[in-house]
This record gives structure tokens, C-alpha cells and sequence, in this order.
């Protein structure tokens, strides 16, 4: 079982006793057709530094291959290699908690969930040109007093769904002009509640696709729930996850950042089939202060957002004080 978690010893990262310090190896994780092995440095600066400042958002990658990921910054896009080939700062684009991409004709466009700004937004993904802006929906009739969007997807036919999960944990049901359609879902433990509606995706490894979302901090433990495109309650997916975070689809698997420090995947029976960088340091996960020269490679510290490529690999965003974006390439 061991060998599923972590292949090869997190030892490889860190300088031993009685040796010069060696230059970071990748680490192994995994196990069967979900073995991964880490990059060291990806995403980092010439001088070997975080980019990108404080990280509590989501990565999603366009048709070119170039991953965009979001932090207290802005959104940063990296290249395949790690190198940074644009960015889009300032008070529009910082603190994206979540973030999904859509091709829409010859164009792509990201929606991002920004809770601290209360608002869902739409920006071209090579321009950064906001071209839709969500807030809080009066002709729901809800009265609402906060408005914290922590999640975004968006249906086959443009609908965009969004979920309110740090304030009513409503989950709301917006046509691609932004107009207003229904809601559902309502703070609570209870079978149709949530606690923390924190992440959210289009389930398509169903036929219609559904929805699959994160209720982060049900009691007594984090779970997923399918809903179809309508709100209507289809069933609970998974319990015993901790606190799950977000969900990426890749055909027939899922990955499941875990604020506990690891990233679990999914088969379409909802069957374990890894589950990686597992943190087994109490004191180390779901920690945001773990500073950059405090990380180990191949373990994480409070994972948040994760992407698959089209090789079927995986970049993975830690919920981190100096900001960490990770690459495993998968292993054939």
C-alpha cells in the first residue's frame, strides 16, 4: 500500500548528513497506470523563487498547452517547461479562487469564482478583456448580505454555474448573458446542504454530464455529490476524503486535491486508483504558512486546484504562503 502513495522516498529531495547538498531529484508517486514523477523547480524564477505570491485558486490549461494558474497577484500563464510568458495583474484578476476554460468559437475564455471580490467574472484568455462580471443575483429574491463565490463551471450550452461556498453555500444557475435562472442547495450537513460548496466541475464522464461538487467540510467528513445541470440531486459520490477541494476530469478519472496534503484520483466507478504527495505531518498540512524553503519535494502542504494536460499529466496548486504550482508527469 505504501508503494501507492509515494514509490520512492521523499529522502531524495533534502541534503544528507556527511554530504553536500545535491540538486532536488524527482520524486516517484503512484502507483499502476497513475504513477507520476515530480519536476523540481517548475514554475519557478531564474533565481529559484516563487513568482507568484500567496496561492488559494485553481490551474486550468488552453488548446496551445500554456497552464494559467491564480494567486494574490493575478493570473500567471506558464509555458509546457515552466517559464512564465504572461500574466495578468492588478485588483481584476487577483485572488481567482477557481477557475475553468472554454473554447467558444476561435476564442477561449476563463471564468474564475473571486471570493474576497464577490463576483463571478469572464476574461479572454489571451487578451485578459473582462467580458462578464456575476454579482449577487437580487432577482433570486434571497436578500443575500454576503456574496463569496468560491466555485465556477460552465454547462454544455453556456450556462454558467456558480457557487456561493464561503456565504449561503446556495449554488447558482446563470445563462451565458449572465441572466439569472435558480438556485438550489442551502447551508447544512444534511443530504441536499452543503458546508463549503468549495469546488465544482463539469462531470463528463457521464451521458448527459453532470455536475460533481466539493462539500469541503461536511461533518463528519469532506465528500463529493453528483447534481444534474438542473440542481436536482443525483447522488453522494465519495466520503473519507478529508477536505476535498476541487475536482479536474481527465475520460474516465478525476483528480481530487485534498486540503490534507494530497491529491486522490478517481476512476468512473469512484474506485481509489492513487493517491499522491500524500503529507503524513500533522504540523505541515493544511498549513498555508509553510514557507518555500520549508517545502519537501513530493509532499504537499494543503493542495488546492489541479489540471490535466493532454499527456495526461497533472499540475497541481498548493494552498501556499509563498505561492506553489507543481507539475507530475505522468509515467507511461
Amino acid at each position: 500500500m505504501k508503494s501507492c502513495l509515494l514509490s520512492i522516498a521523499f529522502v531524495f529531495g533534502l541534503a544528507l548528513p556527511g554530504f553536500a547538498a545535491e540538486k532536488v531529484q524527482p520524486v516517484r508517486m503512484g502507483c499502476g497506470i497513475m504513477t507520476f514523477d515530480t519536476v523540481p523547480g517548475w514554475g519557478l524564477g531564474e533565481d529559484g523563487k516563487s513568482v507568484l505570491g500567496s496561492t488559494h485558486g485553481g490551474v486550468v490549461i488552453d488548446k496551445a498547452g500554456s497552464i494559467y494558474t491564480s494567486s494574490s497577484m493575478g493570473v500567471f500563464v506558464f509555458s509546457p517547461e515552466g517559464k512564465v510568458i504572461r500574466r495578468f495583474l492588478g485588483d481584476k484578476y487577483n485572488n481567482i479562487h477557481d477557475l475553468e476554460i472554454r473554447a467558444e468559437g476561435n476564442d477561449e475564455f476563463i471564468y474564475g469564482a473571486r471570493n474576497a471580490a464577490g463576483e463571478g467574472i469572464k476574461f479572454h484568455a489571451e487578451t485578459g478583456d473582462i467580458v462578464l462580471k456575476l454579482g449577487i443575483p437580487e432577482e433570486s429574491g434571497l436578500k443575500l448580505t454576503k456574496w463569496a463565490p468560491t466555485a465556477i463551471t460552465v454547462a454544455p450550452n453556456g450556462d454558467i454555474i456558480l457557487a456561493d461556498g464561503y456565504a449561503s453555500n446556495h449554488i447558482f444557475k446563470f445563462d451565458k448573458t449572465g441572466k439569472y435562472i435558480k438556485h438550489f442547495g442551502t447551508k447544512g450537513n444534511g443530504l441536499k446542504e452543503f458546508n463549503t460548496a468549495h469546488g465544482m466541475t463539469l462531470d463528463t464522464r457521464y451521458d448527459p454530464p453532470r455536475l460533481l461538487i466539493c462539500d469541503r467540510n461536511h461533518t463528519p467528513k469532506g465528500r463529493l455529490l453528483h447534481y444534474d445541470l438542473d440542481g436536482n440531486y443525483i447522488d453522494e459520490v465519495v466520503t473519507g476524503l478529508g477536505m476535498p477541494t476541487s475536482v479536474s476530469v481527465q475520460g474516465d478519472y478525476v483528480s481530487v486535491p485534498d486540503l490534507h496534503g494530497r491529491v486522490v484520483i478517481l476512476d468512473k466507478s469512484n474506485t481509489i486508483m492513487a493517491v499522491l504527495g500524500h503529507n503524513a505531518d500533522p504540523a505541515t498540512r493544511v498549513n498555508h504558512n509553510v514557507p518555500q524553503d520549508k517545502w519537501i519535494e513530493g509532499v504537499f502542504n494543503g493542495t488546492h486546484g489541479s489540471y490535466w494536460d493532454k499527456d495526461g499529466n497533472l499540475y497541481v496548486q498548493d494552498w501556499n504562503v509563498s505561492g506553489r504550482i507543481m507539475k507530475l508527469v505522468r509515467v507511461k
